[in-house]
């Protein structure tokens, strides 16, 4: 089986804690490479930023996802100049239209792939909330006209968006497997049906990371399956900060995020390494 590219997310490395210190880009790459990721993600919508994020990352090996958020076919196309200059591993392109008609949507994502195309970067759509793919029937609508369409699976906010009663019924467990089906890549978040990330480091929170890791197993199987053996697959972590993040009292995070990343990480490892293991 192909490798398990584990990247990190540059907004998740954000501490906004009430102390008022940040940590520089040096230092967020450097914890990044020492902590042995495969990448990072990070918007790849200003080419300066990209061009110093790269020459940060240049001779480390690490990937880098480029994220973009555009509203028109056109918009796409300078993002793709500045991936394929710097050699973003692929674009996690998040829709920011909302059309309530599916037959509005399809020329979007029928302009964003013919770029992607003539451009030879990968280009994968993210189901994220207060985007295209906002609401779970909808995507799974948009799949049934344009059954190939390739996604980055962030499930979190599914979950979350339709409050999945627990346990989750076998309805919903399919509905789920209809988008792992198209999942060329994932980001990592787990979420309850009331919160959309949850601190995975807590006992009464197993529950929702074994859901999460259950899911993400199907996922790479079909991954495997579609891709072949030999075909990479790349999971980001992206355990944001506040308001992501639940914080105590006092305005901070409630848990190390950082650490979290980490457990999530070897957790998904685990779980590849046993899947690349089965027969082909």
């Amino acid at each position: 089986m192909g490798r398990l590219i584990v990247l990190q997310s540059m907004w998740a490395m954000e501490r906004r804690h009430t102390d008022g210190f940040e940590r520089s880009l040096e230092d967020n790459v450097r914890m990044i490479v020492e902590a042995g990721y495969g990448g990072v993600s990070a918007h790849c919508t200003d080419r300066a930023a990209v061009a110093r994020l790269a020459s940060l990352l240049k001779g480390t090996g690490l990937v880098i996802e480029g994220q973009a958020f555009p509203k028109s076919v056109e918009d796409l196309a300078p993002v793709l100049e500045i991936a394929a200059e710097f050699g973003v591993h692929h674009v996690d392109l998040q829709p920011d239209v909302r059309p309530r008609r599916i037959d509005d949507c399809l020329p979007l994502l029928d302009g964003w792939m013919r770029l992607a195309g003539e451009a030879a970067v990968p280009v994968w759509i993210e189901t994220h909330r207060d985007r295209m793919t906002t609401d779970l029937y909808f995507t799974l609508d948009l799949l049934d006209r344009r059954p190939d369409l390739p996604l980055i699976a962030d499930l979190s906010h599914f979950l979350v968006g339709r409050e999945f009663a627990w346990p989750v019924s076998e309805e919903n467990h399919a509905m789920i497997r209809r988008v792992l089906a198209n999942a060329k890549s994932f980001h990592g978040r787990v979420a309850s049906r009331e919160q959309v990330q949850v601190e995975i480091s807590y006992p009464h929170h197993r529950q929702w990371l074994d859901l999460f890791l259950g899911w993400w197993e199907y996922g790479f199987r079909r991954h495997r399956a579609r891709e072949g053996a030999d075909a990479d697959l790349c999971f980001t972590c992206e355990l944001g900060p506040k308001p992501y993040a639940i914080t105590g009292v006092d305005g901070n995070d409630a848990a190390d995020r950082w650490a979290e990343a980490l457990q999530l990480r070897a957790a998904v490892e685990a779980l590849h390494a046993r899947v690349a293991a089965e027969p082909a």
